[in-house]
């Protein structure tokens, strides 16, 4: 082999391992990573005059790790299945997750419907609940007017889990809606059990908050 393609097979390890910093599913992640220790492991054997063993061995039970994991992601993900109005949900709010994360956050939160006209959040009283509109309309009110319109797909109490804080408006229904809710306990202590997943939550709700606030300029 040319000095050329070992040139190569070295770049390409470390490009792996920095592409590794690019993505965010956990399965690509774990396959690039096995993917640069292959490359690395050729490179740490044929290019010195004798192999770097240290290297080559490292690399090796950091593949085994990876298959070990990629192995039990596989397993999980059998045991996964959604229904139409969980699938809905996932592809349109909560794709930054797994489905296997996305499992985890179903089971700690409960389907609920709410006749038109009822009051989800009052204005300054404490709320213990995160809400997520699946099918149907609430209106915003503070300070006794209305403010916006909230729809399929938006959050309710979001700005007051991630502050600490009461609500700053009361939220009404103006059609019967279907939703789902989260107590903040129950969301806390699964979030605080998978730091990964409360990053990915950050974004969801923030993602959610810009768009409010972009539509309600």
């Amino acid at each position: 082999m040319n000095d050329t393609f070992f040139l190569i097979l070295g770049n390409l390890a470390f490009a792996l391992i920095a592409a590794q910093y690019l993505v965010r599913d956990i399965f690509l992640l774990r396959t690039l990573s096995i993917a640069s220790c292959i490359a690395g492991i050729a490179y740490n054997y044929f290019v010195p005059d004798t192999p770097l063993w240290t290297v080559i061995i490292w690399n090796f039970i950091f593949m085994g790790i990876n298959l070990v994991q990629i192995a039990i992601l596989l397993n999980e993900k059998r045991g996964v299945s959604f229904s139409e109005e969980e699938k809905e949900l996932y592809q349109t709010v909560f794709k930054s997750f797994s489905p296997v994360e996305f499992m985890k956050l179903l089971r700690v939160g409960e389907w609920k419907n709410a006749d038109n006209g009822s009051t989800l959040v009052v204005e300054h009283a404490p709320l213990n609940e995160v809400m997520l509109i699946y099918n149907g309309a609430a209106e915003v009110i503070a300070g006794g007017r209305k403010v916006a319109t909230l729809k399929d797909g938006s959050f309710i109490g979001e700005m007051s889990y991630i502050t600490g804080n009461p609500p700053s408006a009361t939220v009404k229904t103006i059609t019967p809606t279907k939703y789902l809710a989260w107590t903040k306990e129950s969301l806390n202590h699964l979030l605080d059990r998978n730091p990964s997943m409360r990053v990915t939550m950050q974004s969801v709700l923030s993602t959610d908050l810009t768009k409010k606030l972009t539509v309600n300029q």
